[in-house]
């Protein structure tokens, strides 16, 4: 009777590991079908901020047009000053 049980039980063993392993597999799957393998790693690479000219009209365009607007953290608590 002993034996029988313990037949079972490495059985038993046997069928969680098989499952575990499967589940596991297909976690691993999933993970490997949602990486963007195209995709640089982040620092990695050329750096974007470098060598990049400034948006707008080169030297010869207008100056600034003014002071920059107010900030209403200046002027005090709620924007009244």
């Amino acid at each position: 009777m002993g034996t029988v049980i313990t037949v079972v039980l490495i059985i038993a063993m046997i069928g969680a590991g098989i499952a575990l392993v499967h589940r596991l597999n297909a976690q691993h799957g999933a993970r490997i079908a949602a990486f963007r393998y195209s995709e640089p790693l982040p620092g990695i690479g050329r750096s974007r901020g470098r060598n990049r000219r400034p948006a707008g009209p080169g030297p010869a365009g207008p100056g600034p047009a003014g002071p920059p607007p107010a900030d209403d953290r200046e002027q005090g608590v709620g924007g009244r000053g």
